[in-house]
């Protein structure tokens, strides 16, 4: 945990999103803690409805890099609902906001800004008010966008340099106890190397389906040496997580819904790689620097919203998740295996 003395006036974050949205914004908010280490830091977020959809606390509020935050209603239309709005964020006595939001066009930007400024914030910092702030740019080399993660960078550039290379700008900061439920778990297997799934979100359009599932982890039960099986997600995941288990002959565990999204990344932390949807697991794994195997359709452009890192294996397809065959997934799994098992003979000579 990082400790702050709190002896200066509050810094207010603007930020929205879950838990994904939170990975990608992490090394921002180690840069802002880092600067403003003399103040309390306050978020201002959403507060996701859906089960499936992880509050921003829950993963920066045990590491110290914020205090607590404030409740930002999405869709706000109502004059009650912004007065009682502005009066929370007066009554905080911040002077300073930060605006860490995605870029969601000039205009919505001033207008933002003009609201703050009728909240008593003075000062407002980062807020993307060009172009080529609010866009990723496009590498003129490969014609690839750059990734979400660096655009935010760019728009921090006031604190300071922001190396997304550095593990620092990464590191979750797990706790012991943390710690120790991942090894636990990671016991439980005992086996040497094991990888994690993730098939759930909260989004049904990045759903690449059950029977996809099954038929992928049929194809690799039936190619390999024993390696374990994790499956990872929210409650309303484990129904469908516990069909797919049972065609996997080797140790397996079922964690949907038994674990907290730390709990979650420190036992992602312990595995050999990581298949899953666009959605927070995956952000969750490569935060740790583990390999990724991403699905991904129609809902994001190429590479924006892709894991950050230049070790993983992304499939995306435009035209939706449905047109990514079982059979080139299973191709990228089986390499990762080899791979796996490959670097543990290696350790254990």
């Amino acid at each position: 945990m990082i400790l702050r003395k709190k002896n200066s006036p509050p810094v207010i974050i603007y930020r929205l999103g879950s838990l994904g949205d939170t990975i990608v914004a992490l090394p921002c908010f180690h840069k802002i803690a880092e600067v403003y280490s003399r103040h309390e830091i306050i978020v201002l977020t959403n507060f996701p409805i859906s089960s499936k959809a992880i509050p921003l606390e829950q993963i920066l509020l045990p590491m110290g890099l914020i205090d607590r935050s404030i409740e930002y209603p999405l869709g706000a239309r109502s004059f009650q609902e912004l007065i009682r709005l502005r009066k929370e964020i007066k009554e905080t006595g911040a002077k300073t906001l930060i605006y860490l939001n995605a870029g969601r066009g000039v205009l919505k930007t001033y207008r933002d800004i003009l609201f703050f400024y009728f909240c008593g914030i003075k000062k407002i910092v980062g807020a993307p008010i060009t172009k080529n702030l609010q866009n990723c740019l496009v590498d003129r080399t490969t014609g690839e966008l750059e990734y979400e993660t660096r655009r935010l960078a760019r728009t921090m550039n006031f604190l300071g340099v922001i190396d997304l290379d550095k593990p620092h700008f990464w590191d979750l900061n797990f706790s012991e106890a943390e710690i120790k439920v991942a090894t636990h778990y990671a016991a439980l297997l005992e086996m040497p190397h094991f990888f994690v799934i993730n098939m759930g979100g909260k989004d049904p359009k990045k759903d690449w389906g059950q029977e996809r599932w099954i038929k992928l982890l049929t194809a690799l039960s039936r190619q390999n040496s024993p390696i374990g099986l994790v499956v990872v997600g929210a409650s309303d995941d484990a129904v469908r997580a516990k069909e797919v288990l049972n065609i996997w002959p080797f140790k397996k565990i079922n964690l949907c819904g038994l674990l907290s999204p730390r709990e979650c990344a420190a036992v992602l932390s312990k595995a050999s790689f990581f298949i899953g949807h666009d959605s927070g697991p995956l952000h969750l794994a490569a935060c740790v620097k583990l390999r990724c195997l991403g699905i991904f359709g129609e809902n994001n452009l190429p590479k924006r919203w892709h894991p950050y890192g230049k070790s993983h294996l992304i499939f995306h397809d435009i035209r939706g998740v449905d047109f990514i065959s079982v059979n080139d997934v299973l191709v990228a799994a089986q390499s990762l295996i080899d791979h796996s098992i490959l670097s543990n003979s290696i350790c254990a000579e």
